[in-house]
């Protein structure tokens, strides 16, 4: 069982920056895959980015390339989404989710994770 808490959602406008947390506990050293995903009203979940775990591996969507960065901290069993030069259509609900799919190759698909955090909300304003 893994839990995983997130944090850091909130307002900003465009152009600004958020950064998110997302802290797992429980049996965390079965993670191979922490993804982060979004999903805006009458939209589907879209991947946004991942890193492996152990090796800090980074894989992201075309969309945030440039803008977004994945890293983690192992010693805290915390991932980071960092949020640079946000837009509206930034705006979602984000959730980080953990794969225990080792090799995992098809991040993009959520069904292939594990567990979920709740969710915190990102608006940007224009």
């Amino acid at each position: 069982q893994v839990q995983l808490v997130e944090s850091g959602g909130g307002l900003v406008q465009a152009g600004g920056s958020l950064r998110l947390s997302c802290a797992a506990s429980g049996r965390s050293f079965n993670i191979y895959v922490m993804g982060w995903f979004r999903q805006a009203p009458g939209k589907e979940r879209e991947f946004v980015g991942g890193i492996t775990w152990s090796a800090g591996n980074t894989n992201y969507v075309d969309s945030v390339k440039g803008r977004f960065t994945i890293s983690r901290d192992n010693a805290k069993n915390t991932v980071y989404l960092q949020m640079n030069n946000l837009n509206p259509e930034d705006t979602a609900v984000y959730y980080c989710a953990a794969s225990q799919i080792w090799g995992l190759r098809t991040w993009g698909d959520p069904r292939l994770y594990d567990y979920w955090g709740q969710g915190t909300q990102v608006t940007v304003s224009s």
